[in-house]
């Protein structure tokens, strides 16, 4: 007995030590937004809807890139549990996820060129979708170099440094936070630029966390041995591929869940900007804790991956039962958070004058630590998968929770049952119980007792 009490603790340990970081990294990232919500919240319902719509956007825009760089981050976790040749096959996977973005952010950015054309047809008040794309005009400059920072994050965390990544991280938001001061609040006698301030300080702030990433790596002697941009021109099609393909369902997945926050947003643009600013500071609080999990997530995805390509199915069943037992109990506190004071939140982000705003903000918190949990699993549960390169069914999972369940429920509830912005709500935990449920139910599958499905990367020729 004592023997597998050990393993799950080292495993514990392990997962800890990776996952801190990571998570840590995720709110720094976070605590970017939220500068901008609190700095345009001042300003008015209207600055800080149309943030939150173009901000929408902006994501529902990312999801491609998120799921290429958690792609890489997979084989480059498997490439490193092999051991041999695993700082070739490292720096390829790096350069060939490098050479993948290009062609996809120049189609993004002429989507996000023209955001408000978009909002728009949906519906969105033209005052707002006016503001919205000045907001994303400005910030999808920083979307490349974003990318560029997750790709290295992914590149550390497969090597368990995910250090530098907080370090960096960290950094940005004081610089972010000053740019904002200056840029949104027009400090040190800097005339206001309003939304488009808020977009150029996250924009900066993205750009000094790759560049920061890439000098850390550049002096740091043990990283710097795998020579990242060396023969960076070369490319692998068969790599690629891989990237592409693992990729693609990710990616998928995360455009249903990322979606679904982005189609509610612009439902409330139905209920009026007071419902938007709502509901874009309990999506931001919310964000705030999802990004714990998340970073647990990032960390099963390496240590599963890392068990996988070594072989070792039992170290990689156990890393992602006990990434998912992590999450459950740190989102069980977070629920405790917002259940106790939603109301004390709510005020950190609306100016008092804004008293239905703020009622209605602290209502959807309440709603949002319901499904703290729910949250929390279902990321780490897909992180793990993720892990094992299985991809695709999560994906269905996603579709199936999110848009066959959850925004159906929150539709009927909202506008046929009369319940406004609060069914909206109800109907997005009912979506995400249902993908944490199933996301569970599929690990437990390939986790059971008849043994843990690898499916390992072959390592590529040449």
């Amino acid at each position: 007995m004592r023997a597998p009490r050990q393993g799950w603790g080292q495993e514990l340990r392990a997962t800890l030590a990776l996952a801190w970081p990571l998570a840590l990294t995720n709110l720094s990232q976070i605590a970017l937004v939220l500068t901008d919500t609190l700095f345009l919240g001042q300003l008015g319902e209207v600055p800080l809807a149309a943030a939150t719509l173009g901000g929408n956007l902006y994501f529902v825009g990312m999801a491609l890139p998120f799921g290429l760089a958690f792609a890489a981050s997979a084989m480059l976790a498997q490439e490193r549990g092999r051991v041999t040749r695993h700082m070739r096959e490292m720096r390829r996977t790096v350069r060939q996820a490098c050479w993948a973005i290009l062609p996809i952010f120049a189609v993004l950015g002429l989507v996000l060129w023209h955001s408000g054309t978009i909002l728009r047809a949906t519906g969105q008040d033209p005052a707002i979708a006016a503001a919205a794309e000045l907001y994303n005009r400005a910030l999808l400059w920083g979307m490349l170099p974003f990318y560029g920072f997750m790709l290295l994050r992914g590149f550390l965390a497969a090597l368990n440094r995910p250090g530098p990544a907080l370090w960096v991280s960290t950094g940005a938001i004081g610089l972010n936070a000053l740019l904002d001061y200056a840029l949104v609040a027009g400090g040190f006698g800097l005339p206001s630029l309003g939304v488009v301030g808020a977009g150029i300080a996250s924009t900066l702030a993205n750009l000094s966390m790759f560049l920061g990433l890439v000098l850390w790596i550049s002096f740091d002697r043990p990283l710097s041995r795998f020579h990242l941009a060396g023969r960076f021109w070369r490319t692998d099609s068969q790599r690629m591929r891989e990237i592409i393909v693992l990729g693609l369902p990710i990616a998928g997945s995360m455009l249903l869940e990322i979606g679904i926050f982005s189609a509610t947003a612009l439902v409330m643009g139905w209920f009026g900007p007071g419902a938007v600013a709502a509901h874009a500071v309990a999506l931001q609080v919310a964000g705030a804790c999802f990004m714990v999990p998340m970073g647990i997530g990032q960390a099963a995805t390496a240590r599963v991956g890392l068990a996988a390509g070594a072989a070792r199915s039992t170290a990689a069943r156990r890393a992602g039962w006990t990434a998912i037992g992590l999450a459950a109990a740190c989102m069980g506190l977070t629920a405790l958070l917002l259940l106790s004071v939603p109301g004390h939140i709510a005020g950190l982000f609306l100016a008092p004058e804004l008293t239905e705003t703020r009622q209605l903000a602290a209502t959807l918190l309440t709603i949002a630590g319901v499904f703290q949990l729910a949250d929390g699993v279902q990321v780490v549960a897909a992180g793990a998968l993720r892990g094992l390169k299985d991809t695709r069914v999560p994906m269905l999972f996603a579709a199936l929770g999110y848009w066959g369940l959850g925004l159906p429920i929150g539709l009927a509830l909202g506008f046929g049952a009369e319940w406004g912005p609060q069914g909206v709500w109800i109907g997005l935990a009912s979506g995400l119980g249902s993908v944490a449920l199933l996301m569970t139910l599929r690990w437990a599958a390939l986790a059971g007792r008849g043994g843990l499905r690898i499916r390992r990367i072959a390592p590529h020729p040449g």
